[in-house]
């Protein structure tokens, strides 16, 4: 007689490893999604924020120190952070721009367009 339990050794083909693989491509996904890709989008953000850092914008550090932009460097920022006290920065070190300072052809932009749509109000008005 054979081996107790019954007939041969069971056979390990390629139909066996097709749910492992589809397992692991579905770990992968989970993981692209949840971590990957959200990272990926964060870090993108955060270097589009530091390369439009602009004098006179009002920044957070990653320590809590709050200033303005003095002047930039390469690398670097100068925040001034009282009336006379002025720290340097690795520019990574900024983690939030709290308020940006508006060029002055910024604002005459605004100016303009805010005149523009006061004068189409009023000729809408009078008709």
């Amino acid at each position: 007689m054979g081996a107790p339990g019954g007939g041969g050794a069971p056979q390990g083909g390629p139909a066996s490893i097709l749910p492992t693989l589809i397992t692991f491509g579905l770990v992968f996904l989970i993981f692209y999604f949840l971590i990957i890709r959200p990272q990926n989008k964060k870090q993108k953000e955060t270097k589009a924020m530091l390369a439009s850092l602009g004098k006179g914008d009002r920044v957070v550090t990653i320590g809590g120190i709050r200033g303005v932009i003095q002047s930039l460097k390469e690398d670097a920022v100068v925040l001034k952070v009282d009336n006379n006290t002025s720290l340097e920065f690795s520019k990574t070190a900024i983690s939030n721009v709290l308020e940006k300072k508006a060029s002055s052809k910024k604002k005459k932009f605004e100016e303009k367009a805010i005149e523009a749509e006061a004068d189409d109000e009023t000729e809408s008005d009078d008709e």
